[in-house]
């Protein structure tokens, strides 16, 4: 099947998403110029997988494809019939259909072309993809959920198995996708890659493009539609700049293009080692680690390495919520508290809605719930002020998100150990733990500022242009006293990314890495700040090009000086990863296996084939980040022990893996039948597999007993693979 006919018909299914929800979007942002359609396929995705997710925990009805069908449906024509019937005609306002079709256009290009690039090199190995891929398996082969851990299969304690320990809400939105399309997983996967970029392009889009309009015509943007297209181009050039800024943008570590270069992980001073333009000494992950010891990503890094991780998952969902609180700050102003009448009025309405979008947050990637619980209460705080209103809000934000991230936190034990504070004095190591705070001694890292500027100074040059830009013009405008409503709330997205930077250098969450303490946190903090002030930035693009004199000017030279930079990125960092672009694309992230594991590619269709549920397998266990585990990950069944540290990191512990590991050794190599046996019964194992992974990390294998135990049910055409299914 060719690549053009599997993403149309992906496609497809994403459309009819976006205009079934088509309505709903309109009456979430009724200010926009869109109607919000940009955001209907993402407010789509988020219902139904979260209906569905809740009647699987429930047991109400089962993962398939005819529950997300008839879901689907309720929900569309839901949607609608509020739109039309529940709505007066005269507030019916026509849906804005040329801009519609511009952003569809938009997200059909920019699918198109990521799956394009995808399909250079479409392979689910290395990094993370395993676990990612094997999630979503795992998701698939449900009926009803928690979905089950992989990597982790039952024994005598937990005989049915144990629950993913991970943020997986993520990855079940992709096996809804994958369900709802019908496209095979391993295709599928990479389709899911495109979808969140074209999603991410088209959201942020549509909310910078919102908050220009905005700002352009202050009185609001009732008509900004027409306004936008047929007099104002430039609006929707420089929203377009800033989906690339969100999407694809880098930071200034492309100055290194103009240097001799460094050792991996060895950073110098830029200034130090200039020389002429030397892209062959430019590597662009180093980007990504530059700070000694921790981890600094960035959206356009996450689309090349194609890792479909939690926090690659919540893009969509976070700009969403970015978007839904700009849409309350500017609609429900503090002179508004008085005159706004509603059965239940907006600011708790918007309350539901964001702590629903922070559960989501939490489900998919943990440190992204409590980051847009902080900055929604901020936002409330800017608009509502210290009144009853605000902690109604708070507390409603609050509820919401409990409740809404019940059925996942049921089932989840937080793997946190704690606060730790970087470079504790010496009398508080000695008292090692106050509370959840942690003082451990040697844990000490700091962050030079030519490094942190490096990494951001793109934002905070902006940061102060927007300063300069609010203090040289404030005597025009009085909202919020000298400040208009777009520039505060794009100061509010510029301080708080500031502040989630800063916080690594003071504090981190404790996990189980001893020399990179800090950089999980520094990542998972530092990648939401360079969402956030991406988006301010393309918004400070239009403000210093609204305004004239020579220091303006100036402002737009610095600007377009550092955008070059961070522009640069993806010119870079594509060609490393993907290579010229003129290979037919393939979307097969199956088709290395075939290609250098055939018996197990062979093994890996007759399970999906043949097996249904999610019996549990013996398969060879190895480390984390290696090709181990291959069998589990593309097929969804547990098997005994998996990548030792990820389970490390889960469960708290290294023995979770570590005291399975030597009963593994020995299924497969004990020559004793009956201490095979008990362990196989112990593991609950039904079947076996021997091929090259497990006759090269087990050199005494003996297979002759699997025959005995049960019978060969496949082997491959090599002869160098088998499965065995073993007697009940």
């Amino acid at each position: 099947m060719s690549w053009i006919f599997q993403s149309l018909q992906w496609y497809f299914y994403l459309l009819l998403l976006g205009l079934a929800f088509m309505p709903l979007a309109r009456v979430i942002f009724p200010r926009f110029f869109d109607g919000g359609y940009a955001f209907a396929k993402t407010i789509g995705i988020l219902s139904l997988s979260y209906v569905v997710f809740l009647s699987g925990i429930l047991k109400i009805l089962p993962f398939d494809r005819s529950t997300i069908l008839l879901f689907l449906a309720l929900g569309g024509l839901s949607s609608w019939y509020f739109f039309y019937f529940q709505k007066p005609k005269e507030e019916r306002s026509p849906f804005p259909l040329n801009i519609i079709v511009l952003e569809e256009v938009l997200f059909f290009v920019a699918i198109m072309t990521w799956t394009f690039v995808r399909g250079q090199e479409p392979s689910i190995r290395g990094l993370e993809k395993f676990m990612d891929f094997g999630f979503m398996n795992s998701i698939l082969r449900a009926k009803y959920f928690p979905p089950l851990d992989i990597w982790y299969s039952a024994d005598p304690t937990h005989p049915t198995g144990y629950p993913i320990n991970y943020y997986y809400f993520g990855h079940l939105v992709g096996a809804f996708l994958i369900r709802l399309s019908g496209i095979a997983p391993q295709v599928g996967y990479n389709l899911i890659l495109s979808t969140i970029f074209a999603l991410g392009v088209t959201q942020s889009f549509s909310l910078i493009g919102n908050i220009i309009a905005y700002e352009s015509f202050i009185e609001g943007t009732k008509k900004a539609l027409d306004i936008v297209l047929r007099y104002s181009w430039k609006i929707v050039i420089m929203a377009g700049i800033g989906a690339f800024i969100v999407n694809l943008g880098g930071n200034l570590h492309t100055i290194y293009l103009f240097t001799s270069g460094y050792p991996n992980e060895s950073p110098v001073p830029f200034w130090t080692i200039l020389s002429g333009f030397n892209p062959t000494k430019y590597w662009y992950p180093n980007a990504t680690r530059f700070i000694p010891f921790t981890i600094h990503e960035f959206p356009s890094y996450s689309y090349v390495v194609a890792d479909l991780h939690g926090h690659v998952f919540d893009i969509p969902f976070v700009i969403l919520t970015l978007a839904i609180l700009f849409t309350f700050f500017i609609t429900y102003s503090k002179k508004s508290l008085n005159t706004v009448k509603e059965k239940v009025p907006y600011y708790l309405s918007i309350s539901l809605l964001i702590g629903f979008l922070t559960a989501v947050h939490y489900m998919t990637n943990a440190f992204d719930g409590p980051i847009y619980l902080l900055l929604a209460f901020l936002v409330f705080f800017v608009v509502l002020g210290a009144t009853k209103e605000f902690l109604l809000s708070a507390g409603t934000i609050i509820f919401s998100f409990v409740i809404f991230s019940l059925p996942f936190s049921r089932f989840f034990s937080p793997f946190v150990n704690g606060i730790g504070v970087n470079c504790s004095p010496d009398f508080l190591v000695k008292l090692q733990k106050v509370g959840p705070f942690l003082f451990e001694k040697g844990n000490c890292q700091v962050s030079y500022p030519w490094m942190l500027f490096v990494l951001w100074g793109f934002f905070w040059v902006n940061f102060i242009l927007l300063l300069w830009l609010v203090y040289s013009q404030r005597e025009r405008y009085r909202d919020y006293g000298n400040i208009r409503h777009t520039d505060l709330f794009a100061l509010i997205l510029f301080s708080f990314g500031t502040f989630l930077i800063i916080v690594p250098e003071f504090f981190y969450i404790k996990d189980i890495y001893p020399a990179h303490f800090r950089a999980n946190t520094m990542f998972k903090l530092g990648y939401q700040a360079f969402i956030m002030m991406s988006v301010a930035s393309a918004y400070v693009l239009y403000r210093i090009r609204t305004n004239t004199g020579w220091a303006s000017l100036t402002a737009r030279i610095i600007w377009s000086g550092l955008f070059v930079l961070i522009f640069l990125y993806p010119f870079f960092s594509v060609p490393s990863f993907y290579g010229n672009l003129q290979k037919e694309p393939v979307l097969d992230g199956s088709t290395w296996l075939k290609n250098t594991y055939p018996e197990d590619k062979e093994i890996v269709d007759y399970i999906n084939t043949n097996i249904d549920g999610q019996p549990n397998i013996l398969e060879a266990q190895g480390d984390s980040y290696t090709d181990f585990e291959r069998i589990s990950a593309y097929t969804g069944l547990p098997t005994v022990a998996g990548w030792w540290v990820h389970e490390w990191l889960w469960r708290g512990s290294s023995d979770v893996v570590g005291k399975r590991i030597p009963d593994v050794v020995n299924m497969y190599e004990s020559n004793d039948l009956t201490l095979t046996k008990n362990l196989l019964k112990k593991y609950n194992v039904s079947y076996v597999i021997v091929a090259s992974q497990e006759r090269t990390k087990y050199k005494n294998l003996n297979e002759n007993k699997f025959a005995q135990l049960g019978k060969k049910i496949f082997e491959a055409k090599s002869g160098f693979g088998a499965l065995y299914q073993l007697n009940p």
